[in-house]
């Protein structure tokens, strides 16, 4: 009898601690669609360090149900940094077209010329269902470049800001990895 109950305690909190972490198991939201990023650009693939990147992006979602953006950067010499999440207000949740804004000034006073960055960008619905991944590779240059014109569907106007990359660089050269000198 004793055992049944603690079973039945333990397996009651186990269900109220699941629903409440907002997991769903494997399989919950399958029968719809993933989200679709449709088109993308980068008026720039190099600049100074300090600077702005604006990445366009435009998505969509049948279901209506997207719910962020993910960012994962890597850095030549460095390696990946944590992921970087965009969340969407409600009206991006079943189709969106606008941009993320990178400050890309940080903890690093500087970074050594002509490092490269790439950019793995998806956008995930409720159920963690994944669009086509986005690539933009970045290279970090002295000097000033010129942006290209912004293509159609980004060049209609005003444009929506989706959200800001929230990522410090490391300039490798200047870390330290334990120890001392």
């Amino acid at each position: 009898m004793k055992k049944t109950v603690v079973l039945s305690v333990l397996l009651f909190a186990g269900l109220v601690v699941f629903g409440c972490t907002g997991v769903k198991p494997a399989g919950y939201g399958a029968g719809t669609p993933p989200p679709i990023i449709t088109q993308f650009f980068s008026p720039v693939d190099k600049g100074p360090y300090g600077g702005t990147i604006f990445i366009y992006l435009a998505a969509e979602d049948p279901a209506g149900d997207m719910e962020r953006i993910a960012v994962q950067v890597t850095q030549v010499g460095y390696g990946f940094y944590p992921t970087s999440f965009t969340y969407l207000k409600p009206n991006h949740q079943k189709k969106f077209v606008g941009y993320l804004q990178w400050n890309t000034y940080g903890d690093a006073e500087s970074l050594p010329e002509w490092t490269n960055i790439t950019m793995n960008i998806t956008v995930m619905d409720r159920y963690g269902q994944q669009s086509n991944a986005v690539v933009v590779p970045y290279q970090f240059a002295s000097g000033s470049f010129a942006n290209r014109p912004l293509p159609a569907p980004f060049n209609q106007g005003r444009m929506s800001r989706l959200g800001y990359i929230d990522i410090d660089l490391v300039n490798p050269e200047a870390a330290t990895f334990g120890g001392g000198k």
